[in-house]
């Protein structure tokens, strides 16, 4: 089968690997469609995120290895021993690697498992014709949802677990802070969830015309004007920030629109230390927390796909097929900030 495979940071090749089997207690799924993630390109353009230098203690795997951790699919076949799974359902993969039996997991966090890893980027992953996964990874999808939405439930859950995560009210004004695909997907979940007005803040016009079209009430471009004062003049601060581009100057101007006794979100992965201002966070009483990934919620994300209360269908700005995934997606999504989310025919 074709699989896009990393070798190294500027090294993905779209090559014949062989095709995987589902033995007893797996399952295995011919991919349909599969997006492109910003883990994806961390892993491409930097090298960093992949399992290197010795296999992962649970999936037993290491580089090279196929990429690809949001997709969805059809079970084509099932191992010994596995329950409630069968050839022809429709599924997204949840794609979360954990024990099960150390503290975090025994608590229901497994996302803090202390073997904590991803399909995709510690095992054999979804840009491929056909994968093979743990049953627990496996949710089914209602006829609602399309094998491409699919494929978003993933990031979705990433947006929905900060929503969920945080102290959102219905009512609260929100600033999100980065609108690429994670920003625009908490647009939707924090819609969902009852936030009144919701301010996004982007530099890419592209981007933010996206963040409008969404039901973002307003949108800041931090390259053409001072966002601290521009939000606090559209809404008088806000209750709840979320920071999803995960960088020094979105973070400062995220605590600097708090309302006072209000709550920062961390959901980006920020590469380097930054600084806080802790007289301000006391002065302010405010909340600053974080969510890593999911936990319990790809099974909210779709039933709310399907009742239609969270349409994430418009977030997806390209789909390419598989032979293109590093021209016209890895690549691609680093110069055009008009990109969103690009899927990836898995089967092309």
């Amino acid at each position: 089968m074709k699989a896009a495979v990393w070798y190294g940071a500027k090294d993905v090749r779209v090559q014949e690997v062989v095709e995987p089997k589902a033995t007893a207690g797996k399952v295995k799924i011919k991919t349909a469609w599969a997006g492109i993630c910003g883990s994806d390109l961390h892993a491409y353009h930097h090298g960093v995120g992949v399992q290197v230098n010795g296999p992962h203690p649970l999936s037993k795997e290491e580089a090279p290895l196929t990429l690809g951790h949001e997709f969805a699919g059809t079970v084509v076949e099932v191992g010994a021993g596995v329950a409630g799974i069968q050839a022809g359902d429709r599924v997204a993969v949840e794609p979360l690697i954990y024990c099960g039996h150390c503290d975090y997991c025994k608590k229901g966090r497994y996302n803090q498992c202390e073997s904590f890893g991803f399909v995709g980027l510690n095992a054999n992953g979804g840009f491929a014709e056909y994968v093979v996964v743990d049953p627990y990874m496996v949710h089914q999808l209602p006829d609602e949802v399309s094998l491409e939405e699919g494929a978003l439930v993933e990031p979705t859950a990433v947006a929905m677990q900060a929503v969920r995560q945080s102290k959102l009210k219905v009512g609260d004004k929100v600033a999100i802070f980065g609108a690429g695909p994670i920003g625009l997907l908490t647009l939707l979940a924090a819609k969902a969830a009852g936030a009144s007005e919701i301010v996004m803040v982007d530099v890419s016009e592209e981007r933010l015309a996206k963040a409008k079209e969404l039901g973002a009430a307003y949108i800041v471009n931090a390259a053409a004007e001072d966002t601290v004062p521009a939000i606090m003049s559209l809404t008088g601060g806000v209750e709840i920030a979320y920071e999803a581009a995960g960088a020094q100057p979105t973070f400062s101007n995220a605590i600097s629109v708090l309302k006072k006794g209000g709550e920062l979100m961390v959901i980006a992965a920020f590469t380097k230390p930054v600084e806080l201002n802790m007289s301000l966070v006391m002065i302010k009483e405010l909340n600053v927390t974080s969510t890593l990934a999911y936990r319990h919620v790809f099974p909210e994300v779709i039933n709310l796909m399907a009742s239609g209360r969270l349409d994430v269908k418009n977030v997806i700005t390209k789909k390419i097929e598989l032979s293109q995934i590093v021209d016209e997606g890895l690549e691609l999504l680093i110069k055009d900030k008009s990109q969103a989310k690009i899927l990836v025919n898995t089967q092309g």
